[in-house]
């Protein structure tokens, strides 16, 4: 299967309560179509005394599944909490967004998008260097020595 179609047939379930194991989240699920894999993250800290992080992902088989379970179990109440089923999103990149270490503007995509060619450089350039006269906007206002308005 591949990647995409993957991700397609991938549900996030968000809002889970502790005693909710894979077993018990499958078996849920399991009224919508053929699960293929359920995955329920542990939490990233060794010390954190949580059997997981309150969410999960349930892969169907098909596509249509993923779709059909979301739009029966969203809002949905499971082991005494409403749960959130959405379609799974593409895991970003370590290199990407917030938590990145690396500046937005030193990524490829950034670059790519954003790079500006030696030729474009150059007229940019040449643009600047050229000076246009501009009207002093303080031209007049040398001595002024009254206020209001100048007697006609």
């Amino acid at each position: 299967m591949s990647d995409a179609s993957r991700l397609r047939s991938t549900i996030f379930v968000g809002g889970l309560e502790n005693s909710v194991n894979e077993k018990l989240l499958a078996d849920a699920f399991l009224p919508f179509g053929e699960i293929v894999d359920v995955t329920i993250p542990k939490p990233e800290l060794p010390s954190s005394t949580d059997q997981h992080r309150g969410f999960g992902y349930v892969e169907y088989e098909v596509a249509g599944d993923a779709k059909e379970a979301i739009d029966n179990m969203h809002q949905s109440e499971f082991f005494g909490r409403i749960i959130k089923v959405a379609a799974a999103k593409p895991q970003k990149d370590s290199n990407e967004g917030l938590g990145s270490k690396t500046a937005i503007w030193e990524t490829e995509g950034w670059i790519a998008k954003h790079a500006v060619s030696e030729e474009d450089r150059q007229a940019a350039l040449s643009t600047v260097n050229v000076k246009t006269p501009v009207d002093d906007p303080m031209q007049g206002l040398e001595e002024p020595d009254i206020a209001g308005p100048r007697p006609e």
